[in-house]
């Protein structure tokens, strides 16, 4: 929840709170636009100052500036000296409300010369809160101190939106909570900005993200890529070539031609090689005859011995078979 500064009242408190952190961002746009991002707690907790905020926001000599809020609040006097200052500065101011303005953000949101509502983004409006450490006495001192902050922030949306301080104070007591069409129908904002749809263009915060800043233009198919650039290989087509002559023969592809044309195909003659005569070698020489054994006499003696005798049955009717056979060779 929010807090008030806390009364001097407590010895070393100051002197007790944590160091300041960096709770906006200043940037220069352009030489007439500098944005300005609220994007945390106001003025950090206990003891933090807006010091360092409004000595960087003299130093802005763009003739706009682009407040975004998106904070739930922080310190009340630090927000007030806040909004005064973005009040005093010469440029023309314009708060965008990215997310919430909360509490006191809401107060410094008021200071702009113009407030426009981001799509979904909240305004809230409450009573001041603070703690305190003391008597009853103590107590009812903070209590009308409270009451009394709290008037003075519902003066700033009086201001802003229209109505009473009494009015104000009822609406910041039951704590309101406003969508951007809410907030813009009760008079703390001017406008929301619409939604863009697709194909009516990018949205601002897209179009200011922008990869070449980083080094990157992306692949571009319609320029030649610079020598040694890595680039993708494209696939070339594979052609498998078989010799038919060498994988079926010669004479089998002549067939084949010749059964296609419908003319006999002519084979080349083979060349014939040139030779070197040879002289006829020398015949070789006849064996000569082996010498005839010498004749023996008893075997020239016997000799009619050995041989076979014609069978007498055999002589006669050799006649008969020779005349059968003839006989049959005729009628067939």
């Amino acid at each position: 929840m929010p807090f008030i500064d806390l009364p001097d009242r407590i010895p070393g408190l100051r002197a007790q709170a944590r160091e300041p952190r960096s709770w906006y961002r200043i940037t220069n746009q352009s030489a007439d636009e500098a944005e300005v991002m609220l994007y945390d707690e106001v003025g950090g907790w206990l003891g933090a100052t807006a010091d360092e905020f409004i000595n960087d926001l003299r130093g802005i000599t763009a003739s706009n500036i682009l407040l975004r809020v998106n904070s739930p609040g922080g310190q009340v006097y630090e927000g007030i000296a806040i909004a005064n200052a973005l009040r005093s500065h010469p440029a023309s101011v314009t708060v965008q409300v990215d997310g919430i303005a909360a509490s006191i953000a809401s107060v410094i949101a008021m200071a702009g010369d113009r407030v426009r509502m981001m799509p979904n983004a909240m305004i809230m409006v409450h009573d001041a809160s603070g703690l305190t450490v003391g008597n009853a006495a103590d107590h009812r001192d903070t209590a009308e101190l409270l009451d009394k902050i709290s008037g003075n922030i519902a003066d700033a949306y009086a201001a802003r939106a229209g109505g009473t301080r009494d009015e104000w104070r009822q609406v910041m007591v039951a704590e309101t909570w406003y969508t951007a069409e809410e907030a813009v129908a009760a008079g703390l904002a001017d406008e929301v900005v619409p939604t863009p749809k697709r194909g009516d263009g990018e949205p601002e915060m897209r179009q200011q993200f922008d990869l070449a800043a980083y080094g990157y233009h992306g692949p571009r198919k319609d320029e030649p890529k610079a020598e040694g650039e890595w680039a993708t290989p494209e696939p070339q087509p594979t052609t498998l070539t078989i010799p038919i002559g060498s994988a079926l023969g010669q004479q089998i592809v002549e067939a084949l031609r010749e059964q296609v044309s419908g003319q006999p195909t002519e084979t080349p003659a083979e060349p014939v090689a040139e030779t070197t005569p040879v002289e006829p070698a020398p015949a070789p020489a006849e064996p000569e005859a082996p010498a005839a054994e010498p004749e023996d006499p008893w075997a020239a003696m016997t000799a009619h011995l050995t041989q076979d005798e014609p069978d007498a049955w055999s002589v006669l009717v050799s006649t008969l078979t020779t005349t059968a056979s003839s006989s049959a060779a005729t009628e067939a």
